[in-house]
This record gives structure tokens, C-alpha cells and sequence, in this order.
């Protein structure tokens, strides 16, 4: 954004120990955006960034890598040393904190301790990975992450899930399969490939390094063994070839009443059925959602696609109409928060050149006598804390002024993919996202033949759209399989649109559409 024009580092290595990096940024990067790089002890001045570099610069870059990858070297054998005595060298999971009097030592934490045991007893009576989730949901316990953050531990997790209380099959898994529980320490379970990637890798069973009854155990090894040989006979099987490849719709249904996605199941019983349900539905997934939002994966093919057709046939029609239509529904929107994008920032960029000249004023105040160095501390960190909020106030609001300036190339692009789509004979899943945003899908409504269901298309770049009615069919029938239908049903349109199109509509028309029911 051309807010920095000057770095200045100690020397070459506080800038970075990767040489390739530091060269790049030093040799191509800072010249092409004319920025100046200084590094003090290395006599290093790119003034206007100008490579006016030394030209032994590169070589102590690629000494200051050595020197890192040393220091890595060292750093890893005193691991080893340290793992290979048994010494603890990952976190204490959940049930342990370490002893205060000895860091090198796990002792026992009574309070997750017992929700472990609690664990452990309810999958030997029987339970599955899931109902035990269940259960620990329902008796209020905190999950490791929440309980870490109860207790000021500062581990990893997800940090952002709404629900303190609400465990996964998978951690459940993770505890069960823990032969910490029973007093051992096992080290190098996972490795990283260098000091440059940080990311972890699992290692071979064999080559962990085992040390039993290090600490105070929580589970019997007896009991542990037991839990094991249960796992091994019920392990989770693979998604079978039977059941045919997952629905192009997936990732883009969404609840209409949570917000959250759609999941895509199979039915056991009749493998032909492939249907969604709300990921959040309280029974299912012990989520918030009330409702199960089940809808048949074929019938929201059906729908899509006839929906789709019918944007077609009114590009046909009238192409001219059609891209009115959407320059209508997306120009005015857009200009307007444009206007108000535009007048936000001119407010943020005047008040950020004028808090220097405030912040120097202030100064001379303090320094006369005019005000108080407590009244200039409290007001100059005001004035600090504020220009940085306009500074990143700025950088959001010039992105979005960015993203406006796309529009127009978005609204081709939808063009150009309905024509992709009327090239075809299926609905693929590429067109499918190049048209789509998301599909709100509504629970169902009535019962028997007048079972209704609403579905809601957003489409990319002008969300809800609403069509000409005039150029649509009175109603879309589409017979999915034996005795069940796909009916598009004709309802009032909404006063905007009669707004937008008054020459349209009659006292006797009532062909427009918007809700997609599912009757059966």
C-alpha cells in the first residue's frame, strides 16, 4: 500500500536467516518498490532503492543461515539427549499439568482427571466415540480446550467454537487412545523435516521411544488394554464405492435457519437415496438448529437445474433486458456504498495527517508548561492508538474500494457462465461454482401431497435475483422418480420488482416465482 518506505535492522541477519529471502527481498523487491533498506553494522545503505549493496552482503547472508542452521543442530541433540533420559518432552495432555516443584514431571490434575476416567468407563460399558461426546456435552463438561482457557493454560485448540461444552468423536478418540493415561512417557511421536519447516510429522511406531511408569497413572494398564483391543475391532470403515461419488451440491446448501452447511449422507437401507441434513440439528449432531432441513439431493438437482434453464431462456430471449437486469439489481447497491466507501476514507486520511501536527502541538504544550506529562502521555497514546485503527480503517476501506471496481468483470463472467451452461447437457460442478454462491434451504412445510419446501439460490455477484416475470413459465413440473415431483410454484411478486418492472405486470398476472417447493 506504500506506507513503508525505509527498514532499517542491527544488521543483515535481525532481517532475516533464509539467504534466498533476505536476496530476493534486497536485490528485487525493495528496488522495484523504492524502498530504502539500511542495516547498520553491516554498512548496508540501498538509498532510493538502489542496490548499492556490498558485495560480500550475499555471502554473509548465506553465513547467517549456517549460523541458524548450527544453532537447530545443537538445539536438536539437546532434545534428543533430553528424550532419550525420559524426559517429558511434549505438553502434558489433558488430565496432567506439571508439577510446579519439578517442570520435567506430569502430576495428576483431580479434576480432568476424573472426566478421563469417567471416559474410559463409559466405552467399556459400551459406548460408542459419539455417544460419549454426547453425554460429556450433556453432563456440562468444559472440552480441553475451553478447560485449558479456564484454568489460564495457553495450549492449542479452537478457539473461535461457540459452545464451551460440546466435544468431538475425534477428541474423545484422542483420549481414549492416550497411553499416557497410564503413567508412561512416550517421545518422538512426530519430527520436522528442518529448522525452516516447523510443520509436524508422524514417525513410525517403531521409532518411538517408550518409558513406562514415569508418573502417577490415571487409567489401570489393564484397563487401557482392554479399551485398545476394542478400537482395533471397531474401527471406523471407508466410505464405500457402493454408495457413488459425493453430490456437486456439497459446501454450497446452507441451513436457512442457522446458517450453517448442509451435510450429504446416503441412505443405508436404500443406497439409491442420497439426501442432505442441517450439520447443526440437535438431535443429529447435538448442535442449536431445531429443524433437520432434509431435502433429497436429486430434487435440489432438479431444481437448480431447471432454475438455471430458465436464466437461459431469458438470455435468449432478450440478452440486452437480461444484463439490464443485473447492472439494475447491482449498480445502485454498489454505487451507493461506493459513495459512502469514498467519503469514509477522504474523513480517515484528512484526520490521519492531522494527528502529527496535533501530537507536535501537544508536545510543545508539555514542554511549556501548558499541559501536564500525565495529560501528554494519556493523550499521546490516544492519538498512537488512533492513528493505527486509521491506518488499518484505511487499508479496508481502499481493498473494498478495489473489490467495487470488479463488478463490472464479474457481471461478464456471469454472463459468460450461463452460456458455458446451455453449451451443456449436465450440471457440473465447475459451472455450478462459477454461478452459485450458496442455496438457502428452508424446512419443510405441510404434510402429504401438500408438502412444500423453499429453496432460495444466491447467485455470484448479484446474490437473490429476481427475473422479468413475463418472460417466465407459469409453473416448472419435473418428475425426479416414480410418484414424487419437482413443482415450481407462482407467488406475488415483491413490490420492488414491480417497481422495477410496472410495465410487466397486470391485475391478472401472477406468473412470477420465487418459492421452489418439493411436493410429493
Amino acid at each position: 500500500m506504500g506506507y513503508v518506505g525505509t527498514i532499517i535492522v542491527k544488521d543483515m541477519s535481525r532481517f532475516g536467516r533464509e539467504y534466498l529471502q533476505v536476496g530476493y527481498y534486497t536485490e528485487n523487491y525493495f528496488p522495484d518498490h523504492n524502498v530504502r533498506f539500511i542495516a547498520i553494522n553491516d554498512n548496508v545503505d540501498c538509498v532510493d532503492g538502489a542496490t548499492d549493496m556490498d558485495d560480500f552482503i550475499p555471502i554473509k547472508n548465506i553465513m547467517n543461515e549456517l549460523y541458524a542452521k548450527d544453532i537447530s543442530r545443537k538445539v536438536r541433540s539437546a532434545h534428543n539427549t533430553r528424550g532419550r533420559a525420559g524426559e517429558p518432552l511434549s505438553q502434558p495432555p489433558y488430565g496432567y499439568v506439571k508439577d510446579p516443584q519439578d517442570k520435567k514431571r506430569w502430576i495428576i490434575d483431580p479434576e480432568a482427571a476424573s472426566v478421563v476416567r469417567e471416559i474410559f468407563k463409559l466405552y467399556l460399558d459400551g459406548n460408542g466415540e459419539d455417544t460419549i461426546a454426547r453425554i460429556m456435552q450433556e453432563e456440562q463438561h468444559l472440552n480441553c480446550t475451553a478447560y485449558w482457557a479456564s484454568k489460564g493454560i495457553n495450549r492449542g485448540g479452537k478457539k473461535s467454537q461457540p459452545n464451551p461444552y460440546k466435544w468431538k468423536s475425534s477428541t474423545i478418540h484422542g483420549i481414549l487412545t492416550r497411553q499416557e493415561y497410564c503413567g508412561d512417557v512416550l517421545n518422538f511421536k512426530t519430527r520436522s523435516k528442518s529448522f525452516k519447516n516447523h510443520r509436524r510429522i508422524d514417525n513410525p511406531k517403531e521409532d518411538w521411544m517408550v518409558f513406562e511408569d514415569r508418573h502417577e497413572a490415571i487409567i489401570e494398564r489393564d484397563t487401557y488394554q482392554k479399551v485398545q483391543k476394542r478400537l482395533k475391532s471397531t474401527h471406523q470403515r471407508a466410505p464405500k464405492e457402493i454408495n457413488g461419488p459425493k453430490s456437486i451440491f456439497c459446501d454450497i446448501l446452507r441451513c436457512a435457519d442457522c446458517g450453517s452447511k448442509l451435510w450429504y449422507h446416503t441412505n443405508t437401507q436404500n443406497r439409491d437415496i442420497h439426501y442432505f441434513s442441517c450439520s447443526n440439528y440437535v438431535k443429529d449432531y447435538r448442535g442449536t438448529c431445531l429443524t433437520r432441513h432434509y431435502i433429497r439431493a436429486d430434487a435440489v438437482e432438479a431444481v437448480v437445474e431447471m432454475e438455471l434453464r430458465r436464466l437461459a431462456e431469458y438470455l435468449i430471449a432478450d440478452e440486452n433486458r437480461f444484463a439490464e437486469i443485473l447492472a439494475r439489481r447491482s449498480i445502485k447497491q454498489v454505487e451507493s456504498e461506493k459513495k459512502t466507501v469514498q467519503s469514509e476514507l477522504r474523513k480517515s486520511e484528512m484526520r490521519i495527517e492531522i494527528i502529527p501536527k496535533l501530537l507536535k502541538t501537544l508536545y510543545e504544550d508539555k514542554l511549556s508548561g501548558k499541559a501536564s506529562e500525565d495529560n501528554y502521555c494519556v493523550l499521546s497514546q490516544e492519538y498512537s492508538d488512533e492513528r493505527e485503527q486509521l491506518q488499518k480503517k484505511i487499508l479496508k476501506l481502499r481493498r473494498k474500494l478495489t473489490e467495487m471496481g470488479e463488478k463490472e468483470n464479474e457481471r461478464e463472467e456471469f454472463i459468460h457462465a450461463i452460456r458455458k451452461f446451455m453449451e451443456m447437457r449436465t450440471l457440473t460442478k465447475q459451472v455450478l461454482n462459477e454461478l452459485i454462491d450458496h442455496i438457502d434451504v428452508y424446512e419443510t412445510q405441510g404434510t402429504g401431497k401438500n408438502k412444500t419446501q423453499r429453496l432460495v439460490i444466491y447467485y455470484k455477484f448479484v446474490g437473490y435475483l429476481d427475473i422479468n416475470p413475463t418472460q417466465c413459465h407459469p409453473n416448472y413440473t419435473a418428475d425426479i422418480r416414480e410418484g414424487v415431483a419437482i413443482e415450481y410454484v407462482s407467488c406475488e411478486p415483491s413490490d420492488s420488482l414491480k417497481e422495477l418492472f410496472s410495465e410487466g405486470y397486470n391485475a391478472d398476472d401472477d406468473s412470477f416465482e420465487e418459492a421452489k417447493p418439493e411436493q410429493a
